[in-house]
């Protein structure tokens, strides 16, 4: 039976169990031994990272080839225009090449818990949420598409990954499963 743990992941933690510079990391919230995070989520963003002591279930969500779904809470900067949020559903061009086609809405700002830092917002300069589901993970990949459509990302929280979400886990706590 694999063991699953979801963990709200808070803004400044090292999707990783060490870190030389002594920054927080997994281990200062998750005692559980032999588990492993089934991919990254940079160190300022937040929300969903699923752990797991099996390797198959670990590559079949990190890897691009399963085309496992994420979706993606994203304040962004500005309010994208109905051309920019379709390019973002097509596939933007990045540096390392188009992206795959996303599903893109703009949602109304979710219910979050306070960020510490604070996001950093300019008083004359409306921000949006959008709800951003990929099917593939390159480096700052959420980050990267929203900049290349005008609209840099003010704050980033990983909702969902393939079917587990963050619903029900405090930012910094974990909720351990089981599977078959």
């Amino acid at each position: 039976m694999a063991r699953v743990v979801l963990f709200n992941k808070p803004w400044g933690v090292l999707t990783q169990f060490t870190d030389p510079g002594g920054r927080a990391t997994l281990a200062d919230f998750i005692p559980i031994p032999g588990v492993h995070a089934a991919g990254r989520l940079d160190r300022d963003s937040e929300g969903l990272v699923v752990l797991t002591d099996d390797g198959g279930l670990q590559a079949r969500l990190s890897n691009p080839v399963h085309r496992t779904s994420k979706t993606y809470w994203v304040q962004v900067e500005g309010i994208p225009s109905l051309e920019a949020l379709q390019a973002l559903r097509e596939g933007v061009e990045l540096r390392d090449g188009l992206t795959r086609p996303a599903r893109v809405e703009a949602i109304e700002p979710p219910e979050l818990w306070p960020r510490e830092p604070p996001v950093r917002t300019r008083r004359l300069i409306p921000t949006q949420w959008l709800a951003i589901t990929l099917t593939e993970g390159r480096n700052r990949q959420v980050r990267r598409m929203t900049a290349a459509v005008g609209h840099p990302t003010l704050r980033l929280v990983r909702y969902r990954v393939a079917s587990w979400t963050i619903d029900g886990i405090e930012p910094g706590h974990y909720l351990e499963i089981h599977t078959g």
